[in-house]
């Protein structure tokens, strides 16, 4: 009997343009699930950040009213600078940042001249700029 192995037998699949075309389709879902991954994680990241920043302003906004009803009452808290008619005091947002109040009395009312909130780092320029030279990098 003769050996009919190549006629009959098992022969590998070729990679065709179709099967190639469903690697890379598979590839490139992949990369793009990881990359929507890492972008959920830092959205979540940066809505924690926001969530926290946004409680210590107002933690700070409402010390800072509390203040102005105290000082509406009659009543001056420790740490409200009084000039005159006008009322200075700052309440602590972060430790960074600060909420600055002015108020103004003018006899019948009170104004509010300045309710800002300020960065309290100090900032120190940089002359420094880092250029190329020519000359080769090691």
């Amino acid at each position: 009997m003769s050996d009919n192995s190549n006629n009959y037998g098992f022969s590998p699949p070729m990679a065709g343009g179709s099967s190639l075309l469903v690697m890379f389709s598979v590839l490139c879902l992949t990369v793009f699930a990881l990359l929507s991954i890492s972008t959920v994680r830092a959205n979540s990241r940066l809505s924690e950040a926001s969530i926290r920043a946004s409680l210590a302003y107002y933690a700070a906004d409402l010390e800072a009213e509390h203040i102005l009803s105290n000082i509406r009452a009659g009543r001056i808290l420790e740490g409200v600078q009084v000039s005159g008619n006008k009322y200075n005091y700052a309440c602590e947002i972060s430790s960074d940042m600060m909420l600055f109040v002015e108020i103004v009395y003018d006899g019948d009312r009170y104004s509010i001249l300045r309710w800002e909130m300020v960065s309290t780092d100090a900032w120190e320029p940089s002359d420094e700029m880092p250029v190329w030279n020519g000359e080769e990098i090691k």
